[in-house]
């Protein structure tokens, strides 16, 4: 089994529990509260992932018993918009360089080559909603408790809750309701309205066995055709369907040549498992 600790960063843990799965833990005591060090680590350590040969899934949750995350750190987010008096216009362009940097790291999730199913527990705000946003998957414990905090301290979500919500649930009603009101929701409201598609009973150890649980399930498959999948996926979300499926013909005039397909028929054939290639030759 590959290790994969050098993945890690000082929040962010990256362990191998199960072949070819890699669990991203968040751990900045005491409540997971993102300052920049802690996000652009997450967008690192993602984007390391997805260069990493030997990963099929990712499952992403907190180390902490009790929460998911806080979400933004008051402090690092007051910090940030004090700043010494500056043309109007060059502070507005420091400040859109400062969010879509960071915007860039949530992100991350989204873009990685590999599935990323998302295990939640306890209080998830804030940023937690942007995160599990740009995750493939979406479990929850049921004690989880979701909001969309921004309204709260003072501006619009700007990470990317407020442009993946809306498409994650079909309902731009309840979107707009949830980010303009910043209530609480549980996991059983989350399920009912699409932003998850599990609910797992208990806390963090219940939710988090089940997501590896279908981490190892995916990385069983072709990793090709795993990857082509999330591709089209994104695409699909984002394009009509006469630009997808223009998209798909050509993304798969390519993946079809993949050893992954014989492979596949001749293991299906002896009824055996496959044996798949790494997704990426080794430098």
């Amino acid at each position: 089994m590959s290790s994969y600790d050098h993945l890690s960063g000082t929040y962010v843990k990256v362990s191998s529990p199960q072949p070819h799965v890699a669990l991203v833990e968040l751990g900045r005591s005491p409540v997971n509260a993102f300052d920049e060090e802690f996000w652009t680590e997450l967008g690192h350590v993602f984007d390391r992932i997805s260069e990493e040969p030997t990963v099929r899934a990712v499952v992403l949750a907190s180390a902490i018993p009790k929460l998911f995350s806080a979400g933004i750190d008051l402090g690092s987010l007051s910090g940030s918009l004090v700043a010494e008096p500056m043309d109007p216009s060059r502070r507005a362009l420091q400040l859109q360089g400062h969010i879509t940097s960071f915007q860039n790291s949530i992100s991350a999730m989204e873009r990685c080559r590999y599935p990323v199913i998302v295990a939640t527990h306890g209080v998830a705000y804030g940023l937690s909603v942007d995160i599990i946003a740009a995750c493939d998957v979406r479990y929850a414990a049921s004690n989880t408790i979701f909001s969309i905090k921004e309204v709260d301290v003072g501006l619009a979500a700007d990470i990317g809750t407020l442009a993946r919500l809306p498409k994650i649930t079909g309902n731009q009603s309840l979107a707009a309701e949830l980010a303009f009101t910043a209530r609480e929701f549980s996991a059983a409201e989350a399920l009912t309205v699409g932003l998850v598609s599990r609910v797992v009973d208990g806390g963090r150890d219940e939710v988090v066995k089940a997501a590896l649980e279908t981490a190892a399930l995916i990385a069983q498959k072709p990793p090709i055709a795993v990857l082509g999948t999330k591709k089209i996926l994104l695409h699909a979300r984002d394009h009509t369907v006469a630009e997808n499926l223009e998209y798909t013909a050509v993304w798969n005039s390519a993946m079809l040549q993949t050893q992954d397909i014989p492979d596949a028929f001749a293991a299906m054939k002896k009824k055996q498992k496959a044996k798949y290639g790494p997704m990426l030759p080794k430098l």
